[in-house]
């Protein structure tokens, strides 16, 4: 509740928190509207592989044209400008710089750009929630020992379920079930690229004018994107998937606590302590009643009759018993609350949520009958969709992380909703971001426990 405070005395100082940022794009360019207002806050530096974009990034933000620095990291540390490259490793090797974000969305890039932050001693903070489900439990291990912050991205909804999450914890209330809500009907798993405007619900041209990329944002549609931030939440809070993964039941804010308990006492889950996401579309398409489509939740348990008494005193939305209550937040603001993050890591020395152990991971599963030859598209595109499953289950299997479905060839044929493994594709064993991955399958399995040390 004082960083806003803590950040004027930086202000007041001279001391500017010292920002680099990597992708500047839709997440990344909502962050710089704010941060430019924000006392306190710095950008030091923006990575992009087109610098070009960047400063279109900037210019439709309104960011002041004086400062887009065209000078060197130097220069923009001295002035108070933005440096703005595409080598990533200078904006790593400039001490001043305190926290860097990594808005970028690409698996790869992410491992590569937090090791780099561990390398050079700074904080991270992790948007690209898909590196995080595919090897942020080694990651965060990683931070710890070189004594900095890695965080999930505050205004995304893994980092605001997981503030809940811990809200409640902390109040003495056990947490029965997290999330978030979306979009969400069974069909949407075959969908691609091509059809995701439409099932969204906006134009291609207002998806263009607003910089969206079709592929990213059919993630959000064919149940990709939730099972990357579900993991996410899972790992960070020691909730867990379900064994079948995500059922998105359809399920309005009045409604959560009563159809968010086990299914022994009336409810969907199938134990307390799950995470699941709730669809805004009943199964026949219609829209459901004070939907959370574009919210978080969480569902809590009265431990006493006395608490009990006390969820009805207050108007809490619970149960028919009583027993079980809900919050929820009805929206996310992304880039707009992300420094949030970066002050808790540059002040603080602390993450809003970072993974604490491996308990979900994110499975390709095919999106139609795949011939073996066939070269994978990875996240929201036209072969695989992410599904969640507990980690011990994917370990166990062999499966195929999602976040490595790309750019990689199928070995032999996979049938339509069948998880893929390693058996199934052509690996590169030394890529680093594949060497990462089985890093952490080794780690957790010679561990036998999915709970971090």
């Amino acid at each position: 509740m004082n960083l806003h405070s803590l950040l004027a005395r930086r202000a007041a100082a001279d001391q500017p928190l010292r920002i680099g940022l990597i992708g500047a794009g839709k997440f990344g360019a909502m962050f710089l509207s704010q941060a430019g207002r924000t006392p306190g806050f710095h950008v030091a530096a923006i990575a992009d592989l087109s610098p070009e974009r960047a400063r279109a990034s900037l210019q439709r933000i309104g960011w002041p044209e004086e400062r887009a620095g065209a000078g060197d990291i130097d220069a923009a540390l001295a002035q108070g400008t933005t440096w703005i490259t595409d080598d990533v490793e200078a904006l790593f090797g400039a001490d001043a710089i305190e926290v860097v974000i990594d808005a970028t969305g690409h698996p790869a890039a992410g491992i590569r750009h937090a090791r780099l932050a561990f390398a050079h001693g700074k904080h991270i903070v992790m948007v690209n929630v898909e590196a995080d489900a595919l090897a942020g439990p080694l990651l965060a291990a990683e931070a710890e020992r070189a004594g900095v912050v890695y965080s999930l991205a505050y205004g995304d909804q893994p980092a605001l379920i997981c503030e809940m999450v811990d809200w409640a914890r902390t109040c003495g209330l056990p947490v029965i079930a997290a999330g978030k809500g979306t979009k969400y009907l069974p069909s949407y798993h075959s969908l691609t690229p091509d059809d995701v405007w439409e099932r969204y619900g906006i134009s291609p041209e207002d998806a263009a004018r607003g910089g969206m990329n079709p592929q990213m944002f059919n993630s959000f549609m064919d149940g990709t994107k939730s099972a990357i931030e579900m993991a996410s939440v899972a790992n960070a809070t020691g909730l867990t998937p379900a064994p079948d993964g995500l059922a998105f039941p359809p399920v309005g804010a009045e409604d959560l606590a009563r159809v968010l308990r086990p299914a022994a006492e009336g409810g969907c889950l199938s134990h307390k302590g799950q995470v699941e996401v709730v669809s805004s579309l009943a199964r026949d398409g219609s829209e459901i009643d004070r939907d959370l489509r574009w919210g978080v939740y969480i569902v809590f348990e009265a431990p006493s009759d006395y608490v009990k008494h006390c969820f009805s005193e207050y108007g809490l939305a619970s149960d028919p018993e009583g027993r079980y209550a809900a919050m929820y937040k009805p929206y996310h603001l992304i880039g707009l609350e992300l420094g949030i993050s970066v002050a808790y890591a540059g002040l603080l020395g602390q993450p809003t949520g970072a993974p604490r152990g491996w308990n979900g991971d994110v499975v390709a599963t095919a999106k139609r009958d795949l011939k073996a030859g066939e070269t994978l598209d990875g996240e929201g595109g036209y072969t695989v969709w992410g599904k969640l499953m507990p980690a011990a289950d994917s370990l166990a299997r062999g499966c195929l992380p999602l976040g490595l479905a790309q750019g990689i060839t199928l070995a032999r044929p996979v049938a339509e909703g069948a998880a893929l493994c390693w058996d199934d594709v052509v690996v590169d064993a030394d890529d680093p971001s594949v060497a990462c991955r089985r890093d952490m399958e080794r780690h957790f399995s010679a561990r036998g426990s999915q709970a971090a040390e």
